[in-house]
């Protein structure tokens, strides 16, 4: 078997996580607020910032905050749950393929689970806007360029924060544990992002720089931005040390 259909076999096997239902619930949750609230957009000339810019980045910021992560954190769990439930991890550790290659296929499929929350949000903003901008006879919608440039940014910044999950579902078994956790990392994000080791944080980088993005939209906001170094060779050695720890712990108990 080579590794392209070792990852087709991990995409068929989360038709049954239900996990895509959950993030299109999760989505239009996201942006019922802003359709909403839409009025508020016309207030925030103090910040010098432009309602059609304000409705984008307030959206993406609660996404980036607790929305994403938390649907990662689910996501990740039904992924390994799905294996663990019907002892399909049991028949998949028999085939004559290493550990470290099943546990990097199953990564691969949440990163391409990321991804599609992500997309989703965006199309999402652009049925909002749309809506919006007939309701309020104003253009709410913004260039397609720009909104691809912030979400393959957020994508980017994510793959360190799917990374930690994945390796805290692999090495926690029992998934009310895992998941506890993994809520629980997520809120101290919107404190940690105020520090100077934000950095050290992988859950806090989606929102950190989506924020960071909200001063640099908004004339009369400063907000901290994301220097390369230390961000990025922080943000590679947690996203490889994350991988390795999943790749020596996957299947262990199993193999017992």
């Amino acid at each position: 078997m080579n590794y392209l259909s070792l990852v087709m076999i991990e995409f068929k096997k989360i038709k049954s996580s239900k996990v895509l239902y959950i993030f299109l619930i999760a989505t239009v949750i996201l942006w019922i607020p802003s359709i909403s609230n839409v009025h508020l957009n016309f207030t925030m000339e103090n910040q010098g910032i432009s309602p059609e810019n304000n409705f984008f980045i307030q959206g993406f910021m609660g996404m980036s905050w607790f929305m994403f992560p938390a649907s990662m954190v689910v996501g990740t769990v039904l992924v390994t749950q799905t294996e663990r439930a019907n002892k399909g991890i049991l028949k998949m550790l028999t085939l004559p393929i290493g550990r470290a290659k099943l546990c990097l296929a199953k990564f691969i499929v949440l990163l391409t689970l990321g991804a599609i929350k992500i997309f989703m949000a965006a199309c999402a903003y652009y049925m909002s806007a749309a809506l919006c901008s007939a309701t309020q006879n104003y253009n709410f919608i913004l260039p397609p360029f720009f909104v691809a440039k912030e979400i393959i940014l957020l994508f980017l910044s994510s793959i360190p924060m799917i990374a930690f999950f994945w390796a805290l579902s692999v090495c926690i078994q029992v998934p009310l544990f895992s998941v506890g956790i993994g809520f629980a990392s997520i809120v101290p994000s919107v404190f940690i992002i105020n520090t100077k080791v934000w950095f050290a944080y992988p859950m806090s980088y989606p929102f950190f720089l989506i924020t960071s993005e909200y001063g640099k939209l908004a004339k009369n906001l400063n907000t901290s931005q994301a220097e390369p170094i230390p961000f990025i060779p922080t943000a590679i050695f947690i996203t490889v040390l994350c991988i390795a720890i999943s790749c020596l712990c996957f299947g262990q108990d199993e193999r017992r």
